[in-house]
């Protein structure tokens, strides 16, 4: 029981962290440290993560992949009933709790999308979602190794619902390590198919695929706070920045097509 109190006081004191940082103006003040744990990442995912992912890609029938993914939305459906109640949707929570039970029975531990069948709308929710909906601000953007991209709100999130509503940190806790650990790679593989196409974009689309990556997650985020609405705000600040970018990069060729 200790152990638990002394993770929720560190929770706790991360939002304090993130209330503390919420005004900061650089949404990327760490970005040497992170630009490293993103190489890292990055050179992970090539060597190990991504290869793996594409072999299961390519030997698994999609009926098996869509069956397997399906299981583990289930899983997560937990997460979003109680940040659905921490956030009053009392509307959303009972939807997506009788989702949840319809698809853990009729749909075989959920490995079969009944409710989706049955046209239920399916919602997703964190906690980071949640302290974000209250009005806490991101804080500054984080590269967490191997789990990718975060801020410091989001982080605190991800703490929170490991000690809430994780099934499968829930099974590490009860000494189910072996079980915990095979769950925990094959969720880290069915996501990584899921992303495959959109690491190719994020490669072949900008000269910098960690600027790419760094603000096309922040805008996810500001979106999935906002129920789907990104706020003006940040498409200008985005928008400002990559005229910055083009400005910045034009200068040199410029300099360089004077000299010829």
């Amino acid at each position: 029981m200790k152990k638990y109190i002394n993770r929720i006081l560190l929770s706790a004191l991360l939002v304090l962290l993130v209330s503390g940082c919420a005004t900061t103006s650089n949404k990327d003040p760490l970005e040497g440290i992170n630009r490293g744990i993103y190489k890292f990442n990055d050179v992970t995912d090539r060597a190990i993560i991504k290869p793996v992912a594409t072999a299961y890609k390519s030997v698994t029938p999609s009926p098996v992949r869509k069956g397997v993914n399906n299981f583990f939305n289930n899983l997560q459906t937990l997460t979003t009933v109680i940040n659905d109640l921490l956030q009053f949707k009392f509307t959303h929570a009972f939807t997506d709790a009788g989702r949840f039970v319809i698809n853990s029975t009729f749909g075989i531990a959920g490995f079969i999308d009944v409710a989706s069948m049955d046209n239920i709308e399916r919602h997703q929710e964190d906690f980071g979602q949640t302290l974000g909906y209250w009005g806490v601000g991101n804080g500054p953007y984080l590269v967490l190794p191997i789990l990718g991209s975060s801020t410091l709100r989001d982080t605190t999130g991800l703490v929170f619902d490991n000690l809430t509503s994780d099934v499968i940190a829930y099974a590490h806790r009860k000494g189910e390590v072996k079980l915990h650990n095979q769950l925990r790679v094959a969720q880290t593989i069915d996501k990584r198919v899921m992303l495959l196409d959109a690491s190719d974009i994020a490669d072949n689309a900008s000269l910098d695929p960690y600027a790419f990556t760094r603000d096309g997650y922040l805008q996810l985020r500001a979106s999935q706070v906002q129920d789907g609405l990104v706020p003006v705000e940040l498409l200008q600040d985005e928008d400002r920045d990559s005229h910055e970018t083009v400005a910045e990069d034009a200068k040199p060729v410029a300099a360089n097509t004077s000299t010829k």
